[in-house]
Parts: structure tokens; sequence; C-alpha cells
């Protein structure tokens, strides 16, 4: 199963965004990792905000 581009780049930009991972890190984990990840930075995001406590 294929990943469409634009899904891949935003996955990649938030990642890279907040925790500064290399681009070739990034692409090379599997979907479901990066998608992981993107939810993990989502919840601290959501918690540093004042959404709860970490």
């Amino acid at each position: 199963m294929t990943h469409p581009a634009g899904r891949l780049r935003e996955e990649v930009a938030y990642i890279a965004y907040h925790f500064h991972w290399a681009y070739t890190d990034l692409v090379a984990l599997p979907h479901g990792e990066r998608r992981a990840w993107v939810r993990e930075i989502a919840r601290i995001n959501t918690q540093l905000a004042g959404g709860g406590s970490l």
C-alpha cells in the first residue's frame, strides 16, 4: 500500500519540526510508526497547551 505524497510530507515535516529528526530517518519509518509519532507529538502539544499533564 502506498501513501499520498502530500500525507508523507505532512508527517515528515511535523515530526522533523518538533523532534528535529533527519528526513532520511523519517521516510525510512513504516507508515504506522510515523503516524504513532505524529499522534504522540499532538498529545504532548495538547498537554503543554493546557489540556492535561504529561
